[in-house]
């Protein structure tokens, strides 16, 4: 395995494991024990790994990206995002711009989550291209049911229904612990790494007129989290597709 292949390789292996468990990989690797506690996914790409990083020397190198991921983890920018008037003398990013950030920067996988949702050109424009270079997209939407008077009209989620390969997931009612629950959570997150969080709808007037605040968050742990914590909820079935 060529050196970039081999960098490529142990990249996923970050990105797919917990650092706990990679430690717990370098430490095999050294002792010469066969790793455990992963799925047939994981252990496929260890297996592939191991030919090149058996012994110490392969422990080495696996610790040391270990510790490059931790330093990147640990570098984190927030940065104020705002929709609505703006005010000239305290320049401040636009939810707009914020928004198209994440979604253009997303090449492994994107998480929307929007209470309301109708059709935009900007979004839907900037999902068509983020699913053409392969961009995993999982949305997660309210629905007319779940929201009960609060929303009226067409569904949140076709919105969506034009763009190919789009998961769109729901919180069923019969998961909800009351009748009120909804689900408001609005956010972006790409690839683990850039995350918006804001009051924003998925919609021209939310994302373009109305005043809305948030945050954009790159690096550190928290986008990472918030992706985890939604995908095993999608896991254990408290979201279900539409």
């Amino acid at each position: 395995m060529a050196e970039p292949d081999l960098a490529t390789a142990v990249g996923r292996l970050l990105d797919r494991l917990p650092t706990p468990a990679l430690e717990e990989l370098a430490e095999s690797l050294e002792a010469g024990r066969d790793p455990h506690g992963l799925d047939s996914d994981e252990l496929d790409m260890v297996t592939a790994l191991t030919r090149e990083l058996a012994g110490a020397g392969g422990a080495a190198y696996l610790r040391g990206a270990i510790a490059g991921y931790r330093h990147g983890l640990a570098t984190q920018q927030i940065e104020v995002v705002w929709s609505g008037p703006a005010s000239a003398q305290v320049p401040i990013r636009s939810t707009p711009q914020a928004l198209a950030e994440v979604i253009a920067t997303a090449r492994r996988e994107l998480l929307l989550m929007t209470y309301s949702a109708a059709p935009y050109e900007p979004i839907t424009v900037a999902l068509h291209a983020a699913q053409a270079r392969g961009t995993a997209i999982d949305i997660v939407v309210e629905t007319l049911a779940g929201a009960g008077s609060a929303l009226a009209g067409r569904e949140p989620a076709t919105a969506f229904a034009g763009i190919p390969g789009v998961r769109l997931w729901h919180w069923p009612r019969e998961h909800r612990p009351t009748d009120g629950a909804k689900m408001h959570a609005k956010l972006a997150v790409a690839d683990r790494h850039t995350m918006l969080v804001s009051s924003i709808n998925l919609t021209e007037s939310g994302v373009e007129h109305s005043i809305e605040a948030g945050l954009i968050v790159r690096g550190g742990h928290a986008p990472r989290r918030v992706a985890e914590h939604v995908e095993q909820l999608r896991i254990t079935g408290v979201l279900a597709r539409l």
